[in-house]
């Protein structure tokens, strides 16, 4: 059975949705859990999922309850998680059968499990053994925070980020004679923490060959326990210098080449990987294929004050089928750049009839 939300659940889903966002890139191919549980309107335990394979974040959460004491104020307490407790048995057991076992007496999630097989269980599960559920409580942030887990879980691709840095008049290069970078410093450093968030970072041959970028993680206090992402770099020719960064420093392991494949069949070959996130460094080649192909997630564009004149645009190549609005936008000012976000909007029939102007009689 299924009880209305109070308003002391929005406050405490909101502190379980603060322990989700630490395992952020950290718990592919899991998505990032949170859970608080509560009692006597205190929080008597809280944790997260922090990697494949190890304890989910209720499990977390019951270990932190009995680990200060309040083992004894289980029996009763509410448990707050942002997505449905796992049913079934895993790497782990179920999440359902540890909450039963501890005594806890209602059940407050944010979002259905996006997995067909799993997704419901837990609901069935609580109602036989009469506890109470209340779901959907801040439902839209919770699904914000699952989004590569569930494109990935319901269509075996990757999320998809697009990440670049332009002039005004959409350039990714400065003239030869000038240094290499468009954007300011903090503009690049604030972008590199894009990739605390993904399991690969994807760039085309050009940028090897012209940039000779490193595409790691340098902050090591934002990565702590986070994997230095796969490096994906996609060829036709195959002709890459041996002596690049990524195949010569200290994770060269984690550099992969693909060569010769379509956008869509690369993304197919990352999921296959258990990769559930790619962010799109560059170049305006691959950028652009990955905008034809409309399998961006997600764009972040660092525009600079500047004006190049010529060089090679942010998206190159098969020209899009239509424009692209975007959705959820953010606009962040960095000194004299500015970070523009969002989710594009891909074109259907529908609403590119619905946009369309009207005729003049």
């Amino acid at each position: 059975m299924t009880f209305p939300a109070t308003a002391a659940d929005l406050t405490w889903m909101n502190l379980a949705l603060k322990e989700a966002r630490r395992g952020v890139g950290l718990t592919s191919p899991n998505p990032p859990v949170g859970a608080v549980i509560v009692a006597d309107e205190q929080i008597i335990g809280q944790g997260y999922h922090r990697a494949a394979g190890e304890p989910h974040a209720e499990i977390e959460a019951l270990a932190d309850a009995r680990a200060g004491q309040d083992a004894r104020r289980l029996r009763g307490a509410t448990i707050y998680v942002t997505l449905e407790p796992c049913s079934t048995t895993g790497r782990t057991p179920p999440c359902t059968e540890a909450i039963l076992q501890a005594g806890i007496r209602r059940v407050v999630y944010g979002t259905v499990d996006p997995n067909p097989a799993h997704q419901g269980g837990a609901d069935a599960f609580f109602s036989r053994h009469g506890i109470h559920v209340t779901s959907g409580v801040l439902r839209q942030d919770c699904e914000r925070l699952i989004r590569p887990f569930a494109k990935w879980i319901t269509t075996g691709l990757p999320y998809v980020i697009a990440k670049a840095g332009q002039s005004l008049d959409g350039r990714i290069t400065r003239p030869s004679s000038e240094s290499q970078w468009i954007t300011s410093a903090a503009a690049r450093a604030h972008g590199r923490r894009l990739r605390q968030r993904v399991d690969a970072i994807l760039v085309g041959a050009e940028t090897i060959r012209q940039d000779d970028p490193q595409l790691t993680i340098r902050d090591s206090a934002l990565s702590a326990g986070k994997e230095q992402p796969w490096r994906i770099i996609l060829t036709r020719s195959g002709e890459l210098p041996e002596q690049a960064r990524v195949f010569t420093d200290e994770y060269r392991d984690r550099t992969v080449v693909l060569r010769g494949m379509e956008f869509r069949d690369v993304l197919r070959e990352l999921g296959q990987r258990g990769i559930l996130t790619v962010l799109i460094e560059g170049g305006g080649i691959m950028l652009g294929q990955a905008f034809h192909a409309r399998e961006v997630d997600e764009a972040h564009w660092y525009i600079a004050p500047r004006f190049c004149g010529g060089g090679r645009p942010s998206l190159a190549g098969l020209p899009l089928p239509a424009s692209v609005e975007m959705d959820e936008v953010q606009i962040l000012p960095m000194g004299d750049n500015v970070l523009i976000s969002g989710r594009p909007v891909w074109p259907t029939p529908e609403n590119v009839t619905a946009a369309a102007p009207e005729k003049v009689p």
